[in-house]
């Protein structure tokens, strides 16, 4: 029989609270969309009580129907000293109308003494009037027993106390947090054992990542008897992050046998986390495990051979199960079996002893020389592919650009382009202002061919890289560009190599678009044939 594992996400509570995280109230609505449809349990959407955002967010979210996930809404005990009707933060809570709510209160007597002020039997009373406050109101409570680790190390009879007065005001679930991240998975693993022989409900984990064991303290609660697992989906959260639910629910769906999500819904893993990176303005580490672009990436010739012959050899999972895909890199280490793999998925007609695989293979040798670096950017190594095999015709021809650098910056921008592309017997001129060269070239280019292209609006540049290949010829000195490029679905990566830094720019980022615009016409030329 299958076990069940509850997971909630705190990507828009306890991930807002990461640095350079801010989501607006569409970007939140939109996230929480996302989660319902992966089937994640609960979603802790806010915190009513800390800003007006989060109060209007509630109000807007009630149109929203769910399939699949329970909203949450966030708080923290009564203050001290005072009835819990008459605490503002409880009464805004209620005002959400959400049928579950996250309550956190102390377990340390440290934070209880010298954080709170109070006495320990005033937040024992703090704990249980809050949890029997919202039950009368009719309300599920998940209690987050925060600092308990760390609480339990320095008093274990207090700490547990706490949780004790949690179960007497009618908890659901009680969860231990490890609030500071500073625990081993042998600890976690630990505690949460003795903490299941004395506590009857359902009890819970909540890591923090301060020394990179979120993920590992989760799975030992887990194997502990934690059923309730909280966490952020890309892991982004207050200081060094939270445990990464995109890790923690295929490691124990797909490794131990629980079930976090329905099991049709596992291959939306990576989309859904790319979609979320998207909306939170993030980059996905490229060695994320499952859902990062280096998941399944073999690079080492003898790694290359032996995943194509026996996929488990070098994967320890399919990545189609999770919605990724194997990726075979091109460089210097990647033997004949790469390359052919590579250009069959292109043009499943060639050989090794075709022509154009000759030519092909000497075209890239060249490019390599040159500076080129295509295990980085194989939408670059595609396109280089398909022009040599004549299998499309590009989208733009340029004229001329021009630009212009100011200082000091004008309206906060020094630097302008002016354009001038040509498709087909057509021609447009535009330009544009930009915080950089680049930028304004960026600008200028899309202003141009969003006359023509209006589906480029959809993507954008998400990282820019330099790297310069030979320092000793100082400013003669020639660079590698690599230009990563989104859709909010897709990520592909281009490169370009001159010793102009804004020629190489414009290469990499002429490759970006025209990628793109391949991918449409694909894309509808699929949709027009029935998918064939």
């Amino acid at each position: 029989m299958t076990k069940k594992a509850y997971i909630l996400d705190s990507t828009l509570r306890d991930g807002a609270q990461g640095e350079g995280i801010s989501f607006s109230i569409e970007d939140k609505i939109n996230i929480v969309k996302a989660l319902d449809r992966l089937g994640i349990s609960f979603i802790e959407a806010g915190n009513p009580g800390s800003n007006p955002k989060d109060i209007e967010f509630f109000k807007r979210v009630r149109d929203v129907k769910l399939e699949n996930s329970v909203l949450v809404a966030f708080g923290s005990t009564r203050r001290k000293n005072i009835r819990p009707d008459e605490d503002i933060m409880l009464a805004s809570l209620l005002s959400t109308e959400t049928s579950t709510v996250v309550i956190f209160g102390k377990s340390w007597d440290l934070h209880v003494t010298d954080v709170l002020g109070t006495t320990l039997d005033e937040n024992l009373l703090m704990i249980e009037d809050t949890v029997s406050y919202l039950r009368r109101n009719g309300r599920e409570v998940i209690y987050d027993a925060e600092h308990f680790f760390d609480g339990y190390k320095a008093n274990p009879e207090y700490a547990l106390q706490t949780l004790k007065a949690a179960c007497r005001g009618g908890a659901k679930c009680i969860v231990l947090c490890d609030t500071n991240g500073g625990c081993f998975p042998s600890e976690i693993k630990e505690i949460t054992a003795e903490v299941a022989k004395v506590i009857d409900v359902e009890i819970g984990i909540h890591c923090h990542n301060d020394t990179g064991c979120a993920v590992a303290n989760s799975i030992a609660a887990v194997e502990a008897g934690a059923r309730h697992i909280q966490g952020t989906f890309l892991g982004f959260g207050e200081r060094c992050g939270n445990a990464n639910l995109s890790t923690i629910i295929p490691n124990l769906q797909l490794k131990l046998g629980y079930s976090c999500i329905p099991d049709s819904n596992m291959s939306q893993l990576t989309t859904t986390a790319r979609y979320i990176a998207e909306v939170s303005n993030i980059p996905i580490v490229g060695y994320e495990p499952y859902v990062g672009n280096s998941a399944f990436a073999h690079k080492a010739g003898m790694h290359a051979d032996g995943v194509t012959k026996v996929s488990q050899s070098f994967e320890h999972v399919d990545p189609a199960v999770v919605g990724n895909s194997r990726r075979f890199l091109i460089s210097e280490m990647a033997g004949r079996t790469t390359l052919m793999q590579k250009l069959q998925n292109i043009c499943p007609d060639l050989t090794r002893d075709s022509p154009q695989t000759k030519e092909i293979t000497d075209i890239l040798k060249k490019l390599e020389f040159e500076g080129y670096q295509f295990d980085a950017a194989e939408t670059s190594f595609e396109l280089v592919v398909r022009r040599q095999l004549q299998q499309y015709k590009p989208f733009f021809e340029l004229v001329h650009f021009k630009i212009i650098g100011e200082k000091p910056a004008v309206v906060g921008y020094n630097s302008s382009a002016t354009i001038k592309i040509r498709v087909g017997d057509k021609e447009e001129i535009t330009a544009a202002e930009g915080d950089g060269p680049v930028h304004a070239l960026d600008s200028a280019l899309r202003k141009a061919l969003y006359v023509f292209y209006p589906e480029l609006r959809k993507s954008r540049l998400s990282d820019y890289k330099v790297r310069v290949l030979n320092p000793q010829a100082a400013t003669a000195a020639k660079v590698r560009v690599l230009i990563e490029s989104t859709d909010g679905e897709d990520v592909w990566s281009t490169v370009g190599v001159s010793t102009d830094i804004i020629e190489a720019s414009w290469i990499a980022l002429v490759d970006s678009i025209e990628y793109k615009l391949l991918k449409e016409r694909q894309k509808q030329k699929k949709l027009a044939t029935g998918g064939n």
